[in-house]
């Protein structure tokens, strides 16, 4: 009421200076001038007058235009009605002063009023206005433009929506920090955008929205969608290989919002744990080695990435490396070497015969065979785990007895098998012969495979015992070494009878020579008969066939024995049904023994050779005495001949039918008869007496 009651003054003011200016100006110009001010701001719905005076004319033409487009005219102090446009005519009324009066004024009317006054043969003139009209604000929300922001897109927009209300002024603000249009900002209409957005534009943004008659502030928290990052993968180092039967733990994570989703993957297939993220491995194997990859994935950004490790899972090799050398056409040497398993396999090498060539697992170098070949050569073996050695030494064949096995086969026949080995590197080829003749696998000989085994079959021993005797030569690309194998008929080259202490049981034992063809044997026994034959009593001065033996055996043992009686054994070979001779005899019983008068002899006898030791003793003596007595007399030099003849005979005839005779004396033939002694008489030993004593 205030405000318009002070308006009412103002306006009567105005219109005395207006009215004392026209007796002034009656022959003038049309003068206008606002009343307040041009810019008026006005709430809707409220009365508002754009207030004028004007002087210099009567009655002028009045026109009020918005914008260009006039909406009122009128004559002052004319009885006809204001000309209002139609739209206008029931919020618009002009005043007799010319003044514009808006009743119940719409925010539609806001806009820029021009009034003209005009007069014919004064011209006209005007004044413009600002009409606002404001609504009191309300109702005010922020919203986005995507819903989320997301980290790397073009842009992001804020936007304000309001039920009502006419903003004057608007102020955007990010964590209370007023923003101002820049690169990275743009204030556009009722939108704040942001380019780029980034992480760091998560937070808080508000907006104040002003008039001159309300004032709202509204905020609204953003989320910036982003990620994932790249993935790190924990322990940042991984190991060049890693041991089966170890246990691995990697950990994968990645930054984004929302937390990204990660699995690990291997062959295709996801790699399961209790907590994402993590991959653990328990005693892994070969199998599980390869590229693991962990995936990261933004379920809201659609956004995948992805890191690989290779896992490198090594086994170690089986036992030891092995190295061997063999024969290539009999002429040259091939070394090889061998070390199988592990993952990856390993790298072997002979650095003796190549510093370039290696291979992997296996490894086989071929060269000339020479003489300097027989040494050690050393193979290096390199595992990533472990790292090993082992060597071969190329020889060529030594010394070796061949072995000659019988048996009987299936059809009843004599199996002679030769076996020759001999020991060298790379093992020897062994070539056959007869005589002359070169012998070849087939009916008649059969040859092994290995070729170091000849077979013989017949049912006739003499094809066997036939010259010429067979030939094997083993050879390899350092030497050879020749062996000839003579056959020999079935026989016993030693035996041997062995009682036990109660002498119920004896065992003989034998042996064959090498070469010997030998199907069985025959134990045969002279004398009673075995306790263990139904208790019967009797003998035989006979041999008889008491056991049967194989041709491998070399003993047996016969019981039930009588330690009182005397028994006779000895052993046949056989060779098919051929027999061969036989052992020796070898008897077991009471009469092996010493009699009575033999044990007396023997104690007799101890006295008597006492007797001739001591005579055998004397005469010794004697005959040293006169050697020494001669040596003192006259010698002269002998001759070599004679010399040589003294020797002879002293040698050739120190006995004559057991008289012990002195060597001659060549001095004496020097002698005069007067001079020589006299011949000693011969001293004959009394015979030998056998004395028998009984104990």
């Amino acid at each position: 009421m205030k405000g318009q009651e002070g308006f009412q003054k103002l306006s009567a003011v105005v219109l005395s200076v207006l009215f004392i200016s026209s007796f002034q100006g009656a022959h003038g110009q049309v003068e206008l001038i606002p009343v307040g001010p041009t810019l008026v701001n006005a709430l809707g719905g409220s009365n508002v007058t754009l207030a004028v005076s004007f002087s210099g004319a009567r009655d002028p033409v009045v026109t009020w235009f918005k914008g260009n487009q006039p909406v009122v005219t009128w004559i002052i102090n004319s009885n006809s009605p204001a000309d209002i446009a139609n739209d206008s005519s029931n919020v618009l009324r002009i005043e007799n002063n010319g003044s514009l009066t808006f009743k119940d004024v719409p925010k539609r009317f806001t806009g820029i009023y021009t009034v003209e006054f005009t007069k014919s043969g004064l011209g006209m003139v005007s004044a413009t206005f600002t009409l606002n009209i404001f609504e009191r604000i309300q109702n005010v929300t922020l919203s986005t433009q995507p819903a989320f922001a997301q980290e790397g897109a073009e842009r992001f927009t804020l936007q304000y929506s309001m039920l009502q209300g006419v903003v004057e002024q608007q102020t955007w603000r990010f964590n209370g920090k007023e923003l101002q249009n820049g690169t990275r900002y743009m204030i556009k209409g009722s939108s704040l955008v942001i380019f780029g957005p980034k992480r760091t534009d998560k937070g808080s943004y508000s907006v104040l929205l002003e008039n001159p008659f309300s004032s709202v502030t509204t905020l609204i928290n953003v989320t910036v969608l982003y990620g994932p990052d790249e993935p790190i993968v924990e322990p940042l180092s991984v190991q060049p290989f890693y041991e089966a039967g170890d246990s691995l733990l990697f950990l994968c994570r990645a930054e984004g919002f929302p937390q990204p989703t990660i699995e690990w993957v291997f062959g295709g297939r996801t790699v399961s744990d209790f907590h994402q993220g993590v991959l653990n491995l328990t005693n892994v194997q070969t199998n599980q080695g390869g590229v693991y990859t962990c995936s990261v994935f933004n379920e809201l950004t659609e956004k995948k990435l992805e890191k690989n490790i290779t896992l490198n899972i090594y086994e170690r090799p089986l036992g030891n490396p092995l190295c061997s050398v063999t024969s290539v056409n009999n002429t040259d040497l091939q070394y090889q070497c061998r070390w199988a398993g592990g993952t990856p396999q390993a790298r072997l090498s002979f650095p003796a015969l190549s510093n370039t060539s290696s291979g992997a697992g296996t490894f086989s170098l071929t060269v000339t065979a020479s003489n300097n070949f027989e040494k050690t050569l050393i193979c290096l073996a390199s595992h990533p785990l472990e790292q090993n050695t082992c060597n071969v030494t190329a020889s060529g064949p030594i010394h070796f007895l061949p072995i000659v096995k019988t048996t009987i086969d299936a059809d009843g026949k004599i199996v002679v098998t030769i076996h020759c080995v001999s020991e060298a590197s790379p093992q020897a080829v062994v070539s056959w012969s007869r005589g002359d003749e070169a012998l070849l696998d087939g009916l008649a000989y059969q040859i092994s495979s290995d070729t170091t085994q000849l077979k013989i079959r017949s049912y006739n021993i003499s094809i066997f015992l036939l010259t010429p005797n067979f030939t094997c030569t083993c050879r390899n690309p350092l030497g050879s070494q020749r062996k000839q194998v003579q056959l020999l008929g079935p026989s016993i080259s030693d035996s041997s009878l062995f009682p036990n202490q109660d002498g119920t049981i004896i065992t003989l034992t034998w042996e064959v020579p090498p070469t010997s063809i030998v199907t069985g044997f025959d134990i045969q026994m002279k004398g009673p008969n075995l306790l263990s034959n139904n208790g019967a009593k009797g003998s035989s001065n006979k041999y008889q066939i008491i056991q049967q033996k194989p041709g491998s055996a070399r003993s047996a043992d016969v019981f039930s024995l009588d330690p009182d009686l005397t028994y006779t054994f000895r052993i046949i070979p056989k060779a098919r049904l051929y027999d061969g001779e036989p052992s020796e005899d070898h008897t077991v019983g009471p009469g092996e023994r010493l009699s009575g008068p033999a044990i007396a002899g023997i104690a007799a006898g101890i006295p008597c050779g006492i007797l001739v030791l001591i005579l055998l003793i004397g005469l010794i003596f004697l005959i040293f005495y006169i050697r020494k007595k001669r040596s003192y007399q006259t010698r002269y030099p002998v001759s070599r001949a004679v010399e040589k003849v003294k020797n002879i005979q002293h040698n050739a005839a120190p006995h004559n039918n057991g008289v012990l005779r002195s060597p001659p004396d060549y001095n004496r033939l020097n002698q005069t008869p007067s001079e020589r002694s006299v011949t000693l008489p011969t001293f004959v030993p009394p015979p030998p007496v056998r004395v028998a004593t009984t104990v």
